[in-house]
């Protein structure tokens, strides 16, 4: 997939690509020097997300941020299994490929659990991690809006032929309003049934009980989580956030009680959109200090 030209004054990276073991193409952004950041997007997003992250660090610092397998510009294959799992394991493999170690990781969304489960299962790769709105421990709570697209066929019909969950995003997870600019960026990698795929997996992928697939790996995460100093965990959250409400906040400060956390009421789930400059000078700050 090509970005097209009105997009790159948004999103001007150089794309890199890295086959991966499970044979499906990652697409990732690699840019700068210096101490490394490992952006992890979730769902329904792509490194877009981190794109005003990533102009402001790569002056000063090496950034990372992949498109996870069926999202963003990588290959979005109809017949794999996306699972956390899988996730985890191609974050792995991409990080070893790059060599990275004592990396800041920032997570947001379903990347949370990605960029946790990377990072606790090796070490070596997280220096400390910054977490936006976002979860790695276990949770039967979800929004009556997204237990729709959960649902068993109609909920990946609704997703993949209407756009049910990508779109929605473009007006429901911001406080101020996204311009047409941004939300083109948003939806360009979901523009068919079968460029949906992932959004529709990543869904169905979210483990309420522990009869789902993914939910003793994401139970894993969640109890590995005491490895990990409170000093090496921020917090930063958007408190109108529908999904990823306060209780995820706090719930995390029950596994690191001393981390730093700021959250910022009149901002959303996509709290980068609503509070760069505040987020921007947060993570600066964060960076300079342990690095």
């Amino acid at each position: 997939m090509v970005v097209p030209n009105d997009l790159k004054l948004e999103y001007p990276f150089a794309q890199n690509e890295l086959k991966l073991s499970c044979g499906h193409k990652m697409n990732y952004v690699d840019q700068g020097e210096g101490h490394p950041i490992v952006m992890v997007h979730g769902n329904p997003t792509w490194s877009f997300y981190y794109r005003n992250l990533i102009k402001y660090f790569s002056k000063t610092n090496r950034v990372i941020v992949p498109d996870h397998i069926g999202m963003g510009l990588s290959e979005k294959p109809l017949d794999y299994d996306y699972t956390l799992d899988n996730h985890i394991e191609n974050i792995t493999e991409l990080l070893d490929h790059l060599e990275i170690k004592g990396a800041t990781f920032i997570v947001h969304d379903w990347g949370g659990a990605i960029g946790f489960g990377a990072s606790t299962r090796r070490p070596e790769f997280m220096k400390h991690i910054i977490a936006l709105n976002t979860a790695a421990f276990t949770s039967s709570e979800i929004p009556f809006r997204i237990s729709l697209c959960k649902l068993p066929v109609f909920g990946e019909f609704i997703v993949r032929a209407f756009n049910a969950f990508a779109w929605p995003a473009t007006f429901m997870t911001t406080k101020r309003k996204l311009t047409a600019l941004e939300k083109k960026g948003y939806l360009l990698p979901h523009r068919d049934y079968n460029s949906r795929i992932a959004v529709a997996q990543f869904v169905k992928d979210i483990p309420l009980s522990a009869k789902h697939k993914s939910y003793h790996s994401l139970k894993s995460i969640e109890d590995s989580l005491g490895s990990i100093d409170d000093k090496n965990v921020m917090l930063i959250w958007g408190e109108r956030d529908f999904c990823f409400t306060t209780k995820f906040r706090d719930r995390f400060l029950s596994f690191f009680p001393k981390a730093k956390s700021i959250s910022f009421k009149d901002a959303g789930h996509y709290v980068i959109e609503d509070k760069l400059e505040e987020v921007v000078k947060l993570i600066g700050d964060e960076i300079s200090e342990h690095c």
